[in-house]
């Protein structure tokens, strides 16, 4: 397994359409892949300013074939109903799951 890891900074006041519009466009469109296993949001009690989103993916090459053409589509999507100025992606990380 392998974890798509993928720290954001929210706007202060955004957070939940934040939340609601990365499930709406972002989970919707994933989840149709194979490999998808699931994905979780976590949000940090004293920071509204900041997500986390991580995304279990059966195997890298399962990710990876996800379309960049799609993902692109995708975050004009998302960007549009969120708004561009929003949010940021402040980090990414991916992580090879060893115990399971």
């Amino acid at each position: 397994m392998v974890i798509e890891w993928l720290r954001f900074t929210v706007k202060p006041g955004f957070r939940a359409r934040f939340i609601t519009f990365d499930r709406w466009v972002w989970t919707a469109t994933l989840s149709a892949f194979p490999g998808f296993l699931r994905k979780s949001v976590w949000t940090s009690p004293g920071d509204d300013t900041e997500v986390v989103i991580v995304i279990e993916w059966a195997s890298r090459k399962d990710w990876m074939n996800v379309p960049a053409r799609l993902l692109e589509a995708t975050e004009r999507r998302f960007a549009a109903a969120v708004g561009p100025w929003g949010y940021r992606l402040r980090e990414a990380r991916a992580f090879q799951v060893r115990d399971r």
